[in-house]
């Protein structure tokens, strides 16, 4: 290991450290990389810097000339979310679609070549309910790389149980419906009364074109309803929640990335195009809300996730030394395959084991 080398150590560590508090920040950042350099020069190959959106340069790339045209393009890198290659030399060189060429502004006349990769917050997908595929689904959807939060469950407080503005005020791309029986048109109106570009909704297609009639029902147009996908993923021949949130969630994967490709092909066509380049609040914990009082003596069904009344359930199975309670014969019949399965994959709550015992006395 050189001189050179020792010294830059320490920046780079530091560079990599920024990185991380500016990713958990949801600040959006820009790393530019030197991948060439022709004499004379004061930078070398490897050199790196970071620039935030507002212009704020850490690290060394090489001398003042360069350095306004590296921030500015970096800045570019940001709003259009793409990463770009520049070149800042008086060197003769056929034209390269692929690179950004910039005359060299310093007497001495060098050349330089930089990668610029921009770093933006992920997407926000905000999740409606409060079934175990929902917990599920907000959890693997942030180890895919998106922004997951529940949705903000305000029955308990008088008003309209899911509000579309708060999707709206919270910069949401996509909503995923996980409320399975427990809301379903209150959480799909609230998604598509929003400006969210996709909604996906875990639901069977027979029961997706039901909820398609109470949405055109309600006033949604079909312009709007060309935005519900439904089922919400790829048939995967899910039974538990986290198989069916596994479905879901390669929706919004697969989703995510076709529109990436579009609005890449649109800032090709349109430059002036951008992303968002404000820091993202922090997300709550993938906690999904609890049931409401009113909600005393129901029961979740561990195989759809419906919420079931104990009083009036006609469809239970003791196993176990405890009665669970389904929504339909088919449920029921589903768990009998695989009691162990399901039940392994359900919360265990406090207050559904007092209401068990409550019932059973």
């Amino acid at each position: 290991m050189n001189a050179e080398t020792v010294d830059t150590v320490p920046a780079t560590i530091g560079l990599l450290q920024l990185e991380q508090q500016l990713i958990d920040a949801g600040v959006p950042f820009a790393v530019a990389t030197v991948i060439r350099v022709a004499p004379p020069a004061s930078t070398h190959v490897g050199a790196q810097a970071l620039v935030e959106s507002d212009g704020t340069l850490h690290g060394w790339i090489g001398g003042g000339c360069s350095q306004a045209i590296v921030i500015e393009a970096a800045r570019q890198a940001i709003r259009l979310g793409q990463p770009r290659r520049v070149r800042i030399s008086n060197e003769p060189a056929p034209p390269d679609p692929e690179v950004e060429a910039h005359a060299m502004p310093c007497a001495s006349n060098g050349a330089m070549e930089l990668f610029i990769q921009p770093t933006v917050p992920p997407p926000l997908v905000v999740v409606f309910g409060a079934t175990p595929t929902a917990h599920e689904a907000c959890v693997l959807a942030r180890r895919m790389g998106l922004r997951a939060s529940p949705a903000a469950d305000t029955a308990r407080a008088g008003g309209p149980r899911f509000d579309a503005a708060v999707l709206d005020d919270a910069g949401a791309s996509f909503a995923l419906i996980a409320t399975q029986g427990d809301g379903d048109e209150d959480a799909l109106e609230a998604a598509l009364r929003s400006r969210v570009g996709a909604v996906l909704l875990i639901a069977s297609r027979r029961k997706a074109e039901r909820l398609r009639e109470t949405m055109r029902a309600r006033g949604i147009a079909d312009s709007r309803l060309a935005a519900l996908h439904a089922p919400a993923g790829p048939a995967i021949h899910a039974h538990t929640p986290q198989e069916i949130a596994l479905g879901a969630v390669a929706g919004l994967v697969a989703l995510r990335h076709e529109r990436e490709e579009a609005a890449a092909a649109a800032q090709a066509a349109v430059p002036q195009a951008t992303v968002a380049t404000e820091a993202v609040p922090p997300l709550a914990p993938c906690e999904m809300p609890e049931a409401p009082a009113a909600e005393a003596g129901r029961y979740v069904n561990p195989v759809c996730g419906m919420s079931v009344e104990i009083a009036t359930a006609k469809h239970v199975v003791v196993y176990g030394g405890r009665k669970v309670y389904f929504c339909c014969d088919c449920c029921k019949a589903e768990f009998e395959r695989a009691p162990a399965r399901y039940l392994a994959a359900e919360p265990d709550h406090e207050t559904r084991a007092g209401e068990n015992r409550a019932e059973e006395r």
